[in-house]
């Protein structure tokens, strides 16, 4: 059956699968297709969206919380392609942002477990360094994660050397986001997860994405 479907009814499916689970938001999710992902804040309305189509790359970026004043936020991102095949220069921007974000996962993960002191704009390193080594540093054009807490933007360290230098520490009991993104004309890739610091250990919080969901 060929029926289309838009960005827009894309986010609002997902605000009402939210809505019963029992999950808040404070903004409608990203849904982005193809150049619309190559901008961060993107954010399809009923009036200004567009249609998803078979050979298209699509970015969801995604974050709720329970419905409860202590709760904490969830804020992840993935990424699709809508056929069964990516471009190879696809598969080549989506392999580079997943190795990035894995090379801050490794760092902070490694440096806790040592017990190593680490800032937050070490990570934004860790990350950076891996998209300049392959040739795309214009393309990341934002830090590499953000505090998250009862707001999805809260009041701990962020993951950044490029909006600012931050030379907070991330300590334990505090959560925060790496999402490395390479923003090309016609395409963007961002790839998020959520990590959390305890006593002598660090983790992602949720599933992490390997590789690109084929719709």
């Amino acid at each position: 059956m060929n029926q289309t479907v838009t960005e827009f009814e894309v986010q609002q499916f997902v605000m009402k699968r939210f809505a019963d689970a029992g999950l808040v938001t404070n903004h409608p999710p990203i849904v982005g297709a193809n150049a619309n992902a190559s901008n961060p804040h993107y954010c399809p309305t009923e009036q200004s969206c567009s249609v998803i189509r078979r050979g298209d790359l699509l970015l969801l970026d995604l974050w709720s919380k329970l419905n409860h004043p202590d709760a904490v936020y969830y804020d992840v991102t993935w990424m699709a392609f809508c056929g069964k095949e990516p471009t190879p220069r696809m598969q080549e921007v989506v392999t580079i942002v997943r190795d990035a974000r894995d090379a801050g996962i490794n760092f902070v993960t490694e440096s806790v477990t040592a017990g190593r002191a680490i800032k937050g704009f070490e990570v934004d390193d860790a990350v950076r360094g891996h998209i300049e080594k392959k040739g795309f540093a214009e393309y990341f054009t934002h830090r590499t994660g953000h505090s998250i807490g009862r707001e999805t933007h809260g009041n701990g360290a962020n993951m950044d050397n490029f909006e600012s230098h931050d030379e907070r520490s991330v300590i334990p009991w505090t959560s925060f986001s790496i999402e490395p993104g390479i923003y090309l004309p016609e395409f963007g890739v961002r790839s998020e997860i959520n990590m959390f610091i305890g006593e002598g250990e660090a983790r992602v919080t949720g599933e992490v994405q390997r590789e690109l969901v084929l719709l």
